[in-house]
């Protein structure tokens, strides 16, 4: 059981201030249904649930903003788009790969982390409809995106680095807003149903499954339920060989019923998750049970003033990690309980024509506990349990302002300033044994684990509309992000231990630091966006970009002074290696460009288009070493064709060399690559078939941003066998895929 926790004076404090400002803003939302009379006198209208789109929003009548600022440079992902990446995936993560900038890192195979130019993991912050989910694994294998089907997506919106400061605190890199179960109405009292079933199936891997959505509505209230379930294989590569440890099986379900009054909007949601098993063959473990519960109440309400946004939440994860066989076998548990809640409180004021404020007070709280049962008849793994983090408590609390000025029909301003406070501490620890760990338990045991970060976030926007055809948008940011618990609160210095803590998928193994800093990036980017007046034809995007991060959190080598059991760790170029956080100065550049064209629309054949990207990014320390999984300059060209009830694309994906490789991290590199894949559609009345083949060519290739191979590669010694050093995970070989969806 873990230790109880000695809680500090500093959190102590924390929580008085945190109650001081919950009161008043609960207070908000219980008196929120007795201002209806105040609200607009509009019963039809319909407030807007999910804003997907690139242009400057329209005013209200009251002039408030019916959606928040869009910078030029966001990517947008439409439920359709996320629809369609169901043939090929059942990755959340992966859908990130798909806009400009965007990557993902490898991990099992419903679990990758997103990456958006250059920065990943937890620089990226992902909210799914509103909700923010914590660490839950020091594996990182349950992201938020895991908790989300791709075909439960109704749309997503992707905020890069010069996003405003009304998006969202404790990032650096991106976030990403994700919408699931929006409210659906219709027309009239009488309730009307409607909905999909769909069934999938993959040949490379055996993958199969199912997703499901039903809405029963009428013209005020809303219920809609979405899920699905999956199942996978280990997959096979283009020479054939088997990727071990690749498996899967998961579902995830959600329950969301609506309510409008006038022109208020109420809307709660419940749901869940279950992961059976998971393989991962970049991390010396698996997930052998992954279960959760979520809750979430929204509220929004449109008034003379503006529009005042809401939402609370409650989310709860039980995680496991074992060994799969017969790819993996041994026994050691390792067990995590996480607790996520959270509000956030939002005011949109029209103040007068031309000028928008917004307000907003939100906090986060994520509690963490993680520890490893001893291992039966094992001297080096018992008798006692290894308490990894002890009753962890992260408290975040921001507040923002910000203004937006239309100062004519050519430009526009954004302002924002924001603050948050983050509070952290932990109990104290244990390892397996007082001979192996005692010393290292005692050392940490013995350091105050209380920690306060006072982080200060701006941003300013410029965009110029010169005339109908062409953009221009200059974004200037200040982003601060505070160590997550691993980063700071790992205390093991013992190698096996340390093997343990990391989301790299690189094979090395990680110590936390008590001393990190918070990273602050400062980002300048420039979007240049030309088309022709009637967005039909064609468009041009441009967005190159450049951040320098103070106190960028990456990792140096374990210093003999930490690590005594280590001596070769500072030396080693061919091997994994044991390596303890650390902040570093560092900067990032970059440039995406994407664009389509119309190529013909013809009543005999169809509508034919181009569409392409490239993307760019480089990333390095001020100390000369490379930053670790930068994904090397890639791009898509692609002809889409429809006609009548067929739509069909062939893609041609393009990826360089990577060589670029942490110099610290022993990263491996990989050669450059094409894959082709194809894709066609048959959509008449109720039913739509769509067929694929990814990797038409069967080409043999290794994944960037895939890691290290654990698991296929081997090596013997009197220890037993262990991972060989030097071998990438390789992707996946061509692969037919096929699903048939039913509407009614």
């Amino acid at each position: 059981m873990p230790i109880p926790f000695q809680s500090p004076n500093t959190l102590r404090r924390a929580l008085h201030l945190t109650s001081a400002l919950v009161r008043p803003s609960l207070a908000v939302l219980c008196m929120v249904p007795l201002f209806t009379s105040g609200a607009r006198a509009q019963s039809a209208m319909e407030l807007p649930t999910v804003v997907v789109r690139s242009e400057t929003p329209s005013t209200t009548a009251g002039g408030a903003a019916d959606g928040p600022f869009t910078p030029a440079d966001t990517a947008t992902i439409s439920g359709a788009q996320a629809q369609g990446a169901t043939l090929s995936t059942s990755d959340s993560g992966s859908l990130i790969s798909r806009i400009p900038g965007g990557a993902a890192w490898g991990a099992g195979g419903v679990s990758s982390l997103p990456a958006v130019n250059g920065m990943g993991a937890d620089r990226v912050q992902v909210s799914i409809n509103g909700m923010l989910f914590g660490l839950a694994c020091p594996n990182e294998m349950n992201p938020p995106l895991s908790f989300v089907n791709p075909a439960m997506i109704a749309g997503a919106r992707v905020y890069m680095g010069t996003a405003p400061v009304s998006v969202g605190g404790d990032y650096t890199g991106a976030k990403v807003d994700v919408s699931v179960a929006p409210a659906q109405f219709t027309p009239g009292q009488a309730l009307t149903t409607h909905g999909s079933v769909s069934g999938f199936y993959r040949s490379n891997g055996n993958g199969y499954g199912v997703d499901a959505n039903v809405t029963v509505s009428n013209e005020d209230t809303s219920v809609t339920y979405t899920g699905g379930w999956a199942r996978a294989s280990d997959y096979t590569a283009g020479d054939g060989t088997t990727i071990k440890s690749t498996m899967y099986e998961t579902q995830n379900h959600a329950l969301s019923i609506s309510k409008k009054i006038q022109d208020q909007l109420f809307t709660f949601q419940i749901g869940g998750q279950f992961i059976p098993s998971e393989g991962y063959v970049n991390q010396y473990m698996d997930l052998v049970e992954n279960k959760s519960l979520f809750g979430n109440a929204r509220y929004e309400g449109l008034f003379d003033w503006g529009k005042l946004e809401a939402t609370v939440f409650a989310n709860r994860v039980r995680h496991t990690m074992g060994f799969i066989e017969p790819d993996k076998s041994g026994d050691m548990p390792m067990d995590t309980r996480s607790t996520d809640l959270g509000y956030a409180v939002k005011g949109t004021f029209g103040v007068s024509a031309h000028d928008i404020i917004r307000l907003g007070n939100e906090l986060y709280y994520n509690n963490l506990d993680d520890w490893w049962p001893p291992v039966e008849g094992s001297m080096m793994m018992g008798p006692d349990t290894f308490i990894n983090i002890n009753n962890g408590q992260r408290l975040r609390l921001g507040t923002f302002g910000e203004w937006e000025r239309h100062i004519d029909d050519k430009w526009t301003a954004v302002f924002g300033l924001r603050n948050d406070i983050v509070w952290m501490n932990t109990g104290d620890v244990q390892g397996y044994n007082e001979m192996m760990y005692g010393q290292n338990a005692a050392l940490f045991n013995a350091q105050d684990h209380a920690r306060t970060d006072f982080n200060v976030d701006a941003s300013v926007i410029l965009r110029y509309e010169a005339n109908e055809s062409s953009l221009y948008e200059l974004g200037l940011a200040r982003k601060t992000r505070s160590p997550n618990f691993y980063e700071r609160y790992a205390w093991s210095t013992n190698a096996m231990a340390m093997s343990m803590i990391g989301w790299f998928g690189d094979g090395n193994g990680y110590v936390g630091n008590l001393d990190l800093e918070p990273e602050a990036a400062h980002t300048v980017s420039f979007t240049a966006t030309w088309h022709d007046p009637a967005k039909k034809v064609w468009e041009l995007r441009v967005s190159p970009y450049y951040s320098y991060v103070l106190d960028y959190i990456d990792a140096d080598r374990c210093a003999l002074s930490t690590c005594p059991n280590l001596p070769s760790n500072l030396i080693t170029t061919n091997n994994f290696v044991y390596l303890q956080f650390a902040n570093h100065d560092a900067w990032l550049y970059g440039v995406n460009i994407d664009g389509k064209l119309a190529l013909w629309d013809d009543a005999t054949y169809g509508k034919g288009a181009f569409r392409g990207s490239l993307n760019f990014v480089q990333g390095q320390r001020t100390d000369g070493v490379n930053l670790y999984h930068m994904m090397p300059l890639n791009g898509v060209v692609a002809i889409d064709h429809s006609i009548g009830h067929w739509s069909s694309s062939l893609e041609l994906q393009l990826v360089s060399s990577k060589t670029l490789v942490s110099q610290v991290r022993n990263e491996l590199e990989t050669s450059a690559y094409a894959l082709l894949n194809f894709r066609t559609s048959y959509e008449l009345d109720m039913v739509k078939v769509d067929f694929g083949v990814d990797n038409i060519f069967d080409t043999n290739y290794d994944l960037p941003l895939g890691g290290a191979n654990l698991v296929n590669y081997q090596v013997t010694s009197m220890m037993g066998s262990s991972a060989a050093w030097g071998y990438p995970v390789a992707g996946m070989g061509r692969s037919f895929n096929t699903r048939v969806t039913v509407k009614f």
